[in-house]
């Protein structure tokens, strides 16, 4: 359900109807008149070793109010008045319509807000303003996310594992791919550098208790379901340790904040069905998550069709980071441009033989952390069907279909340097070696929106186009 912006206006008299005093917690900006902050880095360091995590958070002065302080502020004067009529400013249709105000509601949902936003945010060494308007914060490695999960209380990071055999990034140079570095700053050694998650990105998101999940929806791509629509390439058949793939970058117009464009692989296990085990892992624009349309390094993980377990990126405890470079969930630049020039990332995630833990590697050989097996059920042996490509989600606005592209916004069929492509396509196999693909298939639900096209060349491997401008004439 699309979170509605609430206008709360209280008649007190007839006087203050006239002037039509009003509150919108989405619109109207409080000046913060707290002191600048002077925590220095030996300050926090001291709180991080009493423990005193909630106090340093607590400590930080933003510019401007917070949009849970001034909502509660309303609730205040809700009380204090006998009437007080809700309108809703707007509704999935665009007319305005009358609501039941029900402040002990709002007054809980605020609360999951902030409770989430103390556990997903954590205390940082130091923080790194990005150009895009992201906040980066540098976490103390042990102090992740990751490491409030049960089984990982009071451990740190693995050591980096064996890499599979025919990939060698010793050879690799070392470059930067996130908007964040081009500021010059970096995360120091020990730390993680992580996106800063915001009240506005809660708020944004159609259901707070499934915040940083995705919607329950099978991952099967021969039927189209809940409006998600995809063109991939695939294989099965086998028992598969890893996969790795180099992805085109573009930036792709995305129609309305509850849709989004994303390019990605799956590596994939159990029956499709509740018990569905994912690892996933590429670049999307999903305005809703992150308020914007840039491109954006993601992760995520399931270990129960997208029920109850797993998150995007670090949103919650799973995935454990392991380097200071990499930020999930920022925004990778640069970008590809048609007729210009092609920016690809490359991505490998495989199993490490030692301790069955999925690792990932992100770029020119930069290991980004893994995803302990005890997290999954079928994944913990292995994977049955690895994916490539693109998947938008298409809501049908005004009863048409969405104009939301995939990849570039052109189809297959223009070629290098137009459409978006996926390349050299491999597999890991069970004695850890890095393998091209034997029997690659390629599916498009919905061809006249988005569509796929094959092949295979020395220089490219196994590779494909595919995407789309989604509505057009043949499809209406």
């Amino acid at each position: 359900m699309r979170l509605l912006r609430v206008v709360i206006m209280c008649w007190m008299d007839t006087r203050t109807r006239n002037r039509r005093g009003y509150f919108d917690h989405r619109r109207r900006q409080h000046q913060c008149t707290q002191q600048t902050n002077t925590t220095t880095t030996a300050d926090l360091a001291k709180e991080t070793r009493q423990g005193n995590f909630s106090n340093m958070a607590s400590s930080w002065c933003y510019k401007k109010m917070s949009p849970i302080i001034s909502v509660f502020l309303c609730f205040l004067l809700v009380a204090s008045s006998n009437i007080c009529p809700v309108f809703s400013s707007e509704t999935r249709s665009g007319h305005a319509t009358n609501q039941t105000f029900r402040p002990q509601e709002e007054l809980q949902k605020l609360k999951i807000i902030r409770e989430r936003l103390d556990k997903i945010n954590k205390p940082a060494v130091k923080s790194i303003q990005s150009p895009d308007g992201d906040l980066i914060d540098c976490v103390l490695s042990h102090l992740q996310p990751a490491f409030d999960h049960p089984q990982l209380k009071g451990q740190k990071p693995l050591e980096p594992p064996e890499r599979p055999k025919g990939h060698d990034p010793s050879s690799m140079v070392t470059e930067n791919f996130q908007s964040w570095g081009l500021s010059g700053e970096s995360c120091p050694e020990g730390t993680v550098p992580i996106r800063r998650t915001t009240e506005q990105d809660m708020l944004r998101a159609s259901s707070v208790r499934r915040f940083g999940r995705k919607l329950r929806r099978h991952v099967r791509r021969d039927t189209n379901s809940n409006g998600h629509e995809h063109a991939v390439g695939y294989v099965t058949g086998d028992q598969y340790y890893g996969a790795k793939a180099s992805i085109n970058v573009w930036a792709p117009r995305v129609s309305n904040q509850y849709e989004f464009s994303l390019s990605q692989m799956w590596v994939i296990s159990g029956s499709f069905g509740d018990d569905l085990n994912t690892i996933e892992a590429g670049w999307q624009v999903s305005p809703e998550l992150y308020g914007d349309n840039y491109p954006r390094f993601f992760t995520y993980w399931t270990t129960d069709a997208y029920q109850a377990t797993g998150c995007y990126n670090l949103l919650c405890s799973g995935f454990v980071q392991t380097n200071s470079r990499i930020a999930i969930g920022a925004a990778i630049s640069p970008t590809s441009s048609y007729s210009g020039g092609q920016f690809d990332i490359s991505l490998l995630v495989w199993k490490d033989p030692k301790h069955g833990n999925w690792w990932l590697e992100f770029g020119n050989g930069v290991l980004v952390g893994y995803w302990p097996s005890f997290l999954f059920t079928h994944l913990r042996d292995h994977a049955s069907m690895v994916q490539f490509g693109g998947e938008i989600v298409n809501s049908r606005p005004s009863g048409f279909h969405t104009s939301t592209q995939m990849g570039s916004g052109h189809f297959a069929g223009e070629g290098f340097g137009k459409a978006s492509y996926f390349r050299n396509l491999q597999v890991v196999d069970w004695d850890n070696n890095l393998i091209p693909l034997s029997n690659l298939r390629v599916l498009a639900d919905h061809p006249n929106c988005y569509d796929i096209q094959g092949g295979i060349n020395r220089v490219w491997g196994n590779y494909f186009y595919y995407g789309g401008p989604g509505r057009n004439v043949r499809c209406p």
